[in-house]
């Protein structure tokens, strides 16, 4: 299957770029940084301002037929309650956390939606489930994000293409606990067992499983 991850040259789209290749499908890294990019194990590399949708379109017109997006896009702002949630933080997340993920599911789902097993999945967090002041912006653009891909999942209804939301607190490297040997990293999700989780997806499909209406 031909998979792009967008948001590829982090570490969790590195470790999920290697766990889709060992698992024999071809993986198109995209990302906005061409030496980060350099560093992903990937069939095809593309670098791509994200937030642009004319270079979205330009780059599905090259990726052209696909059979998975995974958008792991990410960034954090936040601290401070509610006074400490700024206008400049709420647009740097917006940017990233809805707007990449609107434009790459308009340029990519028409394909996706073609494909005999297409899955569109994001990474969203479970501050969703319990908001809390210093998070607002945060999880508030999190929460717009799992409605986006469920108004995409309504899209895609008639196809056998899923959309998938995976939850988590936050994520954690053996890179990051080298460099913090005493953190314990309560509750984080090791990258190398999201990335198992994600390509799992492309597995068969439960029987059954289908997009909400």
């Amino acid at each position: 299957m031909r998979i792009l991850i967008a948001g590829a040259s982090s570490a969790l789209g590195h470790a999920t770029a290697s766990a889709l290749l060992d698992a024999g499908h071809d993986v198109i890294a995209v990302g906005s940084s061409a030496d980060r990019l350099g560093l992903v194990d990937a069939t095809g590399r593309f670098e791509c301002d994200l937030t642009d949708l004319a270079a979205v379109e330009q780059l599905a017109a090259e990726v052209g037929e696909l059979d998975g997006l995974l958008h792991l896009v990410g960034g954090w702002r936040g601290g401070g309650g509610l006074a400490g949630q700024s206008d400049d933080d709420w647009a740097w997340l917006e940017a990233r956390v809805v707007g990449t993920l609107r434009n790459t599911t308009r340029a990519f789902a028409e394909a996706i939606g073609r494909s005999d097993a297409g899955v569109i999945a994001i990474i969203s967090s479970t501050g969703v489930e319990k908001p809390t002041a210093g998070n607002a912006n945060y999880v508030a653009l999190k929460a717009a994000a799992e409605a986006w891909l469920a108004a995409v999942g309504h899209a895609l209804r008639a196809t056998p293409a899923r959309t998938v939301v995976h939850r988590v607190k936050a994520l954690v490297s053996d890179a990051e606990r080298a460099a913090q040997p005493d953190r314990e990293f309560a509750g984080f999700t090791d990258v190398t067992e999201l990335a198992a989780t994600l390509a799992a997806e492309f597995a068969a499909p439960a029987p059954g499983s289908a997009n909400g209406g």
